[in-house]
């Protein structure tokens, strides 16, 4: 099989997981993008580039493999003569609708936000297959659409919702979890227990939680030593700059590292990963420190509880702040305990190794459906 995989904001994740797959994938897979920045023009303009890029390259795929950063319709309309026949699977990253806006962005004040959603709306209603890479995902999108569509005057055709629900399915990230095995860093008993923050630094990660728990646990004497890593950008929340001021010689790491081997030394000497994010599709930085034997404290919300089961693992969730500082407070006073942290076997699975056959199974089988997308 030849898949085409468009993927218009080629960076981070985006990009980690485009390649993954076609390094680990059976088929042919190729690779049409475009830099990974002004998103909200890539989900304006993209599809007029790859379109460009697919006809000039004059390529014939049997697949193809698009991200939710596309307007997948405008594509499939400027490429109708040259791909004829050919299946067009969405996958959802992330989504528009129900993603958390950054308080600093102008558009839903001036009623703009409405349209980078309907373009998420429209694409999967093209696409013959739609993949989210959560359950949490596939749910919290297909709930926000009846209220999403009745805020329009009419015609609103929300019977499509079920068509959407009908061809969506769960196919979650594939991870090259695998490398971190490479870099492999025995934990120093004998150092004061290491806190981890490595995640993004930005608002819907909440970081003031985060730091009001760090805070807390320096008030109350508690010996521990802090590594903040995280992709972080030229406007960052206030709260990271008044970390480094409080917080001293207790961080040992702040700041992106500078390389793989690096981001993997600090997750296998981390101990403890208090997670306070008030949104994530799936939590790719949460996995890869629970790959690496960090012992996590999650929110019961979210994608999170796809990784380990509550039911089981009631020890690494909890419901509120006050039960966030409880059990960190008691797990740094004892962290003996922090060495029963459930380690990389309950979520391996995520590793390519194990996905990509996922993958090009799913594939073949939506190859053989019979039938058009839409309607």
């Amino acid at each position: 099989m030849h898949i085409v995989i468009l993927e218009p904001f080629f960076t981070g994740s985006h990009a980690q997981w485009a390649q993954g797959y076609a390094r680990h994938s059976q088929h042919r897979v190729d690779l049409l993008t475009l830099p990974g920045r002004h998103w909200k023009w890539r989900m304006h303009g993209g599809a007029i580039s790859l379109a460009r890029q697919l006809i000039s390259k004059n390529l014939r795929p049997d697949l193809i493999l698009a991200s939710d950063m596309i307007d997948l319709s405008t594509f499939l309309a400027l490429t109708r003569d040259r791909i004829p026949g050919c299946k067009c699977v969405l996958y959802f990253h992330e989504n528009q609708l129900t993603y958390p806006w950054s308080p600093a962005d102008r558009d839903p004040s001036l009623q703009r936000d409405m349209h980078y959603a309907f373009i998420n709306y429209s694409s999967a209603l093209a696409a013959d297959q739609i993949l989210f890479n959560s359950q949490y995902h596939r749910s919290c999108f297909l709930s926000a659409l009846p209220e999403f569509l009745n805020a329009f005057p009419d015609f609103q055709e929300c019977d499509l919702i079920q068509r959407l629900q009908e061809k969506s399915s769960v196919l979650p990230l594939g991870l090259d979890l695998l490398r971190f095995c490479d870099h492999e860093t025995a934990k120093d008993v004998n150092d004061p227990p290491l806190i981890l923050w490595n995640h993004r630094w930005e608002f819907d990660k909440n970081p003031e939680d985060f730091f009001s728990l760090i805070f807390y646990l320096a008030n109350e004497g508690i010996d521990f030593q802090l590594a903040v890593l995280g992709e972080n950008f030229a406007k960052t929340p206030a709260i990271f700059k008044e970390a480094h001021q409080r917080l001293g010689s207790r961080i040992v790491q702040f700041g992106y590292a500078s390389s793989f081997a690096d981001y993997a030394h600090w997750l296998w000497r981390a101990d403890l990963l208090p997670v306070t994010s008030h949104h994530d599709f799936f939590g790719i930085s949460v996995v890869e420190a629970l790959f690496c034997n960090c012992y996590p404290l999650l929110p019961h919300r979210q994608a999170y509880p796809e990784h380990l089961p509550p039911d089981k693992y009631p020890q690494y969730f909890y419901a509120d702040n006050d039960e966030l500082r409880h059990k960190a407070k008691n797990l740094l006073l004892h962290p003996n305990t922090l060495t029963t942290a459930p380690g990389a076997n309950l979520v391996r699975r995520y590793d390519w190794q194990q996905q990509a056959p996922r993958y090009d199974q799913a594939f073949q089988n939506i190859l053989q459906l019979n039938g058009h997308s839409l309607l």
